[in-house]
């Protein structure tokens, strides 16, 4: 049991990284005036840049085995396309566009773009979805926190600022919950379809979850602070502090409430099928 518990505790975190950053780019976009009118959904989908932060999903497969315990070599030569065909991108955003299509209101979603429609708000999404396309998520962490390390000698402010963008992009503090559901749902479901054999029944991997959250608390501070820094460092101290304000407004935060519980159900959704489909590939060993 102990080999189970610190090589899972280290791939969520990694894929609770991928999601912080999936966090910052869902926020901003401009409403479809009418819910039913999906042409204008896709166009708020390719403006915003959340159809990149939805094809970012994908990305978060490449930890699924090490989730398990394994790796993607124990499932064979068809894990590739296995997973390309589960997190299908086109699928993704079909299943955003369907909950989309029926949730989005003029009202929060006019006053999120009164502010992505300005010049700084362009910018933003540009650099989020350039930090999207950095495919070494280690790599990314290692330079976000040299960063950090470099603003807290200098005394910069940005790490005040940084921490209010964490709590406004979380205000509800459902992020590690959110994280913790994907990986019950994960488990279990990997469990059912025979992939791996749990040591723990549905009680006792929560109660393991719940033992793990102070240090998976840290961690997701510690990562978050890490994503914005290396994902803002061209913005200035000014135009950070006014992305900030913009994310602590009442009507942004129920925009970015919705659109979290997007991402949260089709990443949810997608690990489980991908569990299920996993039976179809060589097994790998029991955890």
């Amino acid at each position: 049991m102990t080999q189970f518990l610190n090589p899972l505790s280290r791939q969520v975190i990694h894929l609770a990284r991928a999601l912080i950053l999936l966090g910052l780019v869902i926020l901003g976009a401009p409403p479809a005036s009418q819910a039913a009118e999906r042409s204008k959904v896709e166009a708020f989908l390719q403006v915003t840049g959340f159809d990149v932060a939805l094809d970012s999903i994908a990305l978060s497969a490449s930890n699924a085995p090490m989730m398990l315990g394994l790796s993607a070599s124990d499932f064979g030569s068809e894990w590739t396309r296995l997973s390309q065909s589960v997190f299908d991108q086109d699928k993704m955003r079909e299943l955003a566009l369907d909950i989309l299509e029926e949730t989005l209101e003029d009202d929060t979603l006019s006053h999120a773009a009164a502010f992505y429609a300005s010049d700084l708000g362009q910018r933003l999404v540009t650099a989020e979805n350039a930090s999207h396309l950095v495919a070494e998520d280690d790599t990314k962490q290692v330079a976000g926190e040299r960063i950090i390390s470099d603003l807290v000698q200098s005394g910069s402010p940005r790490i005040a600022l940084y921490h209010r963008m964490g709590q406004a992009i979380d205000a509800a503090g459902a992020g590690l919950k959110s994280v913790q559901q994907i990986q019950f749902r994960f488990l279990m479901a990997a469990s059912a379809a025979g992939i791996i054999e749990l040591q723990l029944d549905a009680d006792g991997l929560r109660a393991l979850q719940r033992a793990q959250e102070p240090e998976m608390r840290i961690a997701l501070r510690a990562a978050s602070l890490a994503t914005s820094a290396y994902t803002y460092q061209d913005f200035s101290d000014a135009e950070i502090e006014a992305y900030v304000e913009a994310l602590e407004t009442p009507l942004m935060q129920q925009v970015y409430e919705l659109l979290n519980a997007v991402q949260f159900e089709i990443t949810a959704d997608r690990f489980e099928a991908l569990a299920y489909r996993m039976q179809d590939l060589e097994q790998g060993e029991d955890i």
